[in-house]
Formats: structure tokens, C-alpha cells, sequence
């Protein structure tokens, strides 16, 4: 008895110890939400003025003088995601009018996970992951450095979920701030492929004919029109003409798509228009001009081989040409074409992205000189549309709606979700076939203990599936607060987790999932079957005090429930009394008491099987609450047991069957150790007494021969 003391208080002081020390790390890590600005002047140092929020969606403006230097906001003002505690991590972001982030820092959260276990200098690295990135990048959380077009930045390890909403709460804030901006342009769900131009399409035309049916385009401006332009600017007495010269000609300019056969050829010529054309390169295109008056090639070209009065305008795309861009035309081959004093055909490069098919427009700038140096623009557009027998245009492509983080976390999981739903197939298959399986006491055993390694290396470290008290708590909350699935779906691993819980509770209550799904429960059984194989002396508790200690699990239970009420983060830290986080979502990478008591509980096994299971568990108690709503009872018993025969009590190694032979669902595992026995005619007493039974009745049947 001094031992056994000895034993529960060790227990008892390293449990207050724990709890202490879960305490002082919720003070340690909880604090009041942060100022945004010391962080905005922090990033802006050289900054004269930061504004107060303002505009749809809400920004800061952070100026010097009065050049804008970037724009701030938080995530809670334009895109408000909860996260995994039902509440959203507010983000405070920082980019440039270039659309670069510059500062991404976190102002508040509710996330118990980081709240205890996570140092904050962690969330902090993984927060400057997007300085230097673009909000025109799509960034996503872990996979490869590139792929299909993403961004990848670094997880945080045991706040997955957290991050990867952390991560869509800022791109998407960041997004609808961009937009806005007129940084991005805002995303259509509709793609319109480029039109291609026909190339067996040609018919013989004319100038006349080719003008009238819009294939050639006119921009023609008077003097007038010109001065009314200039009228109010400083440019307003530069050049003007007089009032009996309003009504002339300033300029025209004529315009075409000239890759078109039928316009190309008419009026080039079919040798001039083939050479033209194979100068192309893919997706190029040419573009005629023809001018008199005012001159569209200016002096700019001569200079700096740019030609500045002329622009092309397509959607929200504009581009101008260079000398390396330009053909001169000596001559036209259309009949009855006009003489022009200026006559050209411009390569569109396949960089301008310039699509034959849409309407574009053709700028003309005209400058007005207002002194040496200075000088003022005023322009006039002409819109040109391709005619349709001259293209294929391809139907619009609708995309899909953009996938949810729900749907991506899930279409990202797919590997992990086919293998675990396979493993619970398995399980339930075991459970169907257990009277045939406990037969087969070697193999049962092997199946068992494999099954179990797969439950702690992938279920537990590779995938962090480790159900927690706190879970069933959020649950709770979530029912008082408005339910929502996308909570809940965001954890694949967890969710099957839960839901196979769920159902084999219903079925048989509690003891599958502790004693098959668990991680940190299938690793406590692996250490101890192999203290037991290398002869480590076992220890078990007299009946009376196991069955007291018992209730501990289940008054730690209450008094989590009752933090839980009031806080959620609270409730996390005394939660610390479950190593699972240490072990399976950290790994260990924490601070020294939570490691020394997951240590701890873990070496306990090679003396005593699944001690944490058996007397601290909580989420254990929380689970054995709906025990007494199970369909099915398949663990089976004769009268025989628990008097006088024993052996099955005696061999449970978790002590879930009482003296009186009655197996305690709520603390039974269900490893099938009493099944095994209670098929084996060479172990059971009640089979060993009716084997012999039989075996004297067949005696007795042999005929007796006379010799």
C-alpha cells in the first residue's frame, strides 16, 4: 500500500504541476488586442500621415507628403473567416500601390492551440512569409514551391487548420482591397479564348468596298473639334488656328486589322501580303494606319524609336509600337484609295496578348507645345470591330466557382481520406467477423497489433489525427452558437475521426475508438506488449482502488466542462492534462513540462497498460457518457463467468471486467483478449469441461467388438 501511495501521489503532484504550468502560459500568451498603428508606422517609418479607415472596403492610406506610400487593413474588415475556435484571427496587412505585401501581422486570436503549445515567435515567421509576395499571387499553405500556379509558404506544425484560414483571410482581404485599388483587375468566372482569323477567307474589294462595310475605319478631326479639346488647358492659345479655318481638316487617320486576307491582300497586294505575314511570328498581328494632316509618327520615333502619338486600347490592356514594330508602306494596291501623306503597318507582338476578334480602339495624341520644354496632350479614339466572317470566335469558357477552403482542404486530402476510411472498413470488418478472427489467436493478434501501428505512425504523426476533449467542447459551442459545418470540415482526418467515433458508439459504444482509433491510446498498448515481451515486471492495482480511481477521469471531465462555459481558450489550457497535443500534434517540440508529462504517462506503460486511459482521460469520460446508447452487445459471456471461473478477469489487462465476471463497457477497450479466451476449448473452463464431456460421450458410443 506505501507503493501504491507513492504512485498516486507522484500522479497527483505532476497533474497540479501541469496545470500550474497551463495557467501561467494561458497569462503568458493570452493578451489584449494590438494597436494596428505602432505596426503601420513600424513598416513606415518615413511616413507624414496615416488615415483613419475609410472607403468600401475599409483601408488606411499611408502617406509622405504627398506621395502615397501603401495601404493598410485588417482582415476583420473586409473578409471575417472563423477559425478553428469559432472565432476569426484578425490580420493586420500592409502592401504597396504596387500590390507587394509588405506587413502581415497578426492583431488578435482565439485559437487555443496557439494560445498554449505554439510560441508566438513561430506564428510570427510564418506570418512574414508574404512579405515580398503579390496580392496577384495565389498562395496556398504547404505542397510543393510551385504548383499548378500557386505560391506555396510554410505550415505552422499542430495549427494547420488555423493557418490555412489564417492564409484565405488574407488573400482574399488582400484581393477586394487590390480590386478597389485598381491594383488587380477583379476576377470573371467567364475566359473568352482569342478569336482566330480565317485565312481561306478572301474576297476581291475596293476601297469604297472595304471602307463601307467598317473592314477599313476612319477617325477624322477639324480644327475645330481639336480646339474645343484644348479649351481650359494651357495649351488653349498654342497653335490656333483661325476661326474661318474651324470646319478643316486637322487629321485622318485610317485604320485595319491588315492580317485579314481580304483586307491585307486588297490593299497590298497578294506577293506584299504574303511577305508581310510570314514575318509573323505565332499570335502576332499587323495593324495598317494611314494618315493625312497631322502627323501620327511625330518625331518621337526618330528620337527614341517610340512612336507617341499613336496607342491601341483593348479591354483594359493599351500598348504603344516601336521603330522595330514598323513597315513603311510606299504604296496601296486597292482601287481608288486616297493619297496619304503617311502610310504604315505596325506588328502587334504576341506579348500584347491582342485578340483579332474584340473591338479595339486606335488613340491618336495630339500635342500642344506651351513652351520650351513643356508641352500638353489632349487625344481622340476610333473604335474598330472585326467583322465576323472574317474570324472563328470560340464560345466563352464558364469556369467553375471558385473551391471553397473546405472543398480545397478536402480535394487536397484526398490520399489520406481514401486510406483512413479504408482503415475503418477494416476495423468494422473486424468487428463483423470477430467470432470467426478470436479463433485465431496468432493471427488475431498480429491483425491487432499492426493495426494499431498504423493507428499511431499515420493517424497520429503523419496526419495529427488525435481526437481531444476540447473537440467535443467546440462541438458544444458551436451548437449554442449556430452550427456550421465548414468548422467542423476543415480537419478531414478529424472529422472521419469523429464521425467513426460517432457511428461505432451507437453500435458498441465507446470501446472502439479508445481501444482501435486512438493514437496516443494504440501507443501506450504497443509500449506495454513490449515491456511484456521483454519480461518487464507488471504491477495492477487491488479491484478496490482501480475501481475508485475510476471517477478521476470523470471529475476532470466536469471541471473542463465548466471552464468551457465560460472560456473556450481556458478550458484548452487544463486540457494540457491530455498529452495529445505534445505528442502528436508538436511532437514533442514544447516546452519542458508538458514534454516531462507526456514522457511520463508514456513510460507508465511499461509497467501498467494505458494508466492515462484507464483513470485521466477525459476525453475517454466524455465518450463513455453515451455508452448506454449502444445497439449492440457482442462481447460474449456464459454463466460460467466470474464464477467461478476468472481467468478472463484476471487476464483483461485494462481491468474492465468486474470480480462478478460483467464486462464494464464504459472502461472496456475492446481488444477482444476475452473472446479469445472464451473460444479457446484449451484455455475456458466451461469449453475444457464440455470437451470432455463430449469426449466421454463418444467413448462410450464405441461399439464394443466380440472375439
Amino acid at each position: 500500500m506505501r507503493v501504491l501511495f507513492k504512485i498516486i501521489s507522484q500522479h497527483l503532484l505532476i497533474v497540479l504541476s501541469l496545470w500550474v504550468c497551463s495557467f501561467y502560459s494561458y497569462a503568458l500568451f493570452v493578451s489584449p488586442p494590438k494597436d494596428p498603428l505602432p505596426l503601420i508606422q513600424e513598416t513606415f517609418p518615413q511616413h507624414t500621415d496615416i488615415s483613419e479607415k475609410q472607403g468600401e472596403p475599409l483601408l488606411r492610406v499611408i502617406e509622405q507628403d504627398d506621395k502615397i506610400l501603401g495601404y493598410a487593413f485588417e482582415t476583420n474588415d473586409i473578409a471575417r473567416i472563423p477559425a478553428y475556435s469559432g472565432e476569426p484571427v484578425n490580420m493586420l496587412v500592409v502592401i504597396n500601390p504596387e500590390g507587394e505585401y509588405l506587413a502581415s501581422k497578426v492583431l488578435e486570436h482565439h485559437e487555443p492551440i496557439i494560445l498554449a503549445g505554439i510560441p508566438e515567435s513561430k506564428l510570427t515567421a510564418f506570418s512574414d512569409q508574404y512579405v515580398g509576395l503579390s496580392v496577384k499571387d495565389k498562395i496556398k499553405v504547404g505542397g510543393k514551391a510551385t504548383q499548378e500556379g500557386f505560391t506555396s509558404i510554410d505550415g505552422l506544425s499542430g495549427a494547420t487548420v488555423t493557418v490555412m484560414v489564417m492564409n484565405v483571410a488574407i488573400t482574399k482581404a488582400a484581393t477586394k482591397a487590390a480590386e478597389s485599388l485598381g491594383i488587380v483587375k477583379r476576377a470573371s468566372n467567364v475566359i473568352q479564348p482569342k478569336s482566330i482569323i480565317k485565312p481561306e477567307v478572301f474576297s476581291e474589294r475596293n476601297w469604297l468596298d472595304l471602307t463601307g462595310d467598317g473592314s477599313i475605319r476612319k477617325l477624322y478631326l477639324t480644327n475645330e473639334a481639336v480646339q474645343v479639346a484644348f479649351d481650359g488647358t494651357a495649351g488653349e492659345d498654342a497653335d490656333r488656328v483661325e476661326p474661318s479655318k474651324n470646319g478643316e481638316m486637322f487629321a485622318e487617320v485610317y485604320f485595319a486589322l491588315a492580317d485579314i486576307p481580304t483586307v491585307g491582300k486588297n490593299l497590298f497586294g497578294e506577293r506584299e501580303y504574303e511577305w508581310l505575314v510570314n514575318q509573323l511570328k505565332p499570335d502576332e498581328h499587323l495593324i495598317a494606319v494611314f494618315g493625312n494632316g497631322y502627323s501620327y509618327k511625330g518625331s518621337g520615333y526618330v528620337r527614341g524609336g517610340i512612336f507617341d502619338r499613336l496607342q491601341i486600347h483593348q479591354n483594359n490592356n493599351e500598348f504603344s509600337f516601336r521603330d522595330l514594330d514598323h513597315n513603311r508602306i510606299s504604296d496601296l494596291y486597292a482601287n481608288g484609295h486616297p493619297r496619304f501623306q503617311e502610310m504604315s503597318v505596325f506588328t502587334v507582338q504576341a506579348h500584347h496578348d491582342f485578340d483579332p476578334g474584340a473591338s479595339w480602339e486606335l488613340e491618336l495624341l495630339v500635342r500642344r507645345q506651351t513652351g520650351p520644354i513643356d508641352s500638353v496632350f489632349t487625344s481622340f479614339k476610333g473604335s474598330y470591330d472585326t467583322l465576323e466572317q472574317y474570324v472563328d470566335t470560340p464560345a466563352p469558357i464558364i469556369l467553375p466557382p471558385e473551391l471553397t477552403l473546405t472543398e480545397q482542404v478536402w480535394q487536397e486530402s484526398q490520399v489520406k481520406v481514401i486510406i483512413l476510411i479504408g482503415l475503418i472498413v477494416i476495423l468494422i470488418l473486424i468487428l463483423f467477423f470477430q467470432d470467426i478472427l478470436v479463433r485465431h489467436p496468432t493471427f488475431m493478434h498480429r491483425l491487432r497489433h499492426g493495426f494499431l501501428a498504423i493507428t499511431v505512425v499515420f493517424i497520429g504523426w503523419v496526419w495529427g489525427g488525435q481526437l481531444s476533449v476540447v473537440n467535443v467542447f467546440t462541438f458544444l459551442q458551436a451548437l449554442v452558437k449556430g452550427f456550421s459545418w465548414d468548422l467542423f470540415l476543415l480537419d478531414p482526418v478529424i472529422f472521419i475521426l469523429w464521425s467513426a467515433a460517432a457511428v461505432t458508439i451507437l453500435l458498441w459504444g465507446r470501446a472502439v475508438y479508445c481501444g482501435w482509433l486512438c493514437p496516443f491510446g494504440a501507443l501506450q498498448e504497443l509500449i506495454n506488449q513490449f515491456a511484456r515481451y521483454v519480461k518487464i515486471p507488471q504491477f495492477e492495482l487491488p479491484w478496490a482502488v482501480h475501481e475508485r480511481l475510476w471517477a478521476i477521469k470523470y471529475l476532470i471531465l466536469l471541471g473542463l466542462f465548466g471552464l468551457s462555459l465560460d472560456s473556450l481558450a481556458v478550458a484548452e489550457q487544463f486540457a494540457e492534462i491530455e498529452p495529445f497535443k505534445t505528442t502528436f500534434l508538436l511532437k514533442f517540440d514544447r516546452e519542458w513540462p508538458f514534454v516531462l508529462w507526456a514522457l511520463f504517462l508514456l513510460a507508465l506503460n511499461l509497467f501498467n497498460r494505458k494508466t492515462f486511459c484507464r483513470y485521466l482521460c477525459p476525453l475517454g469520460a466524455a465518450l463513455s457518457v453515451s455508452n448506454s446508447v449502444r445497439l449492440f452487445d457482442w462481447l460474449k459471456r456464459r454463466p460460467e463467468c466470474g464464477s467461478p471461473c476468472k481467468i478472463c478477469a484476471k487476464e483483461c489487462e485494462i481491468q474492465a471486467i468486474h470480480p462478478d465476471g460483467v464486462i464494464n463497457m464504459r472502461e472496456c477497450h475492446y481488444c477482444l483478449d476475452c473472446q479469445i479466451t472464451y473460444s479457446n476449448d484449451g484455455k475456458c473452463p466451461p469449453l475444457k469441461k464440455l470437451a470432455r464431456k463430449k469426449m466421454k460421450q463418444r467413448e462410450s458410443d464405441i461399439p464394443v467388438t466380440q472375439l
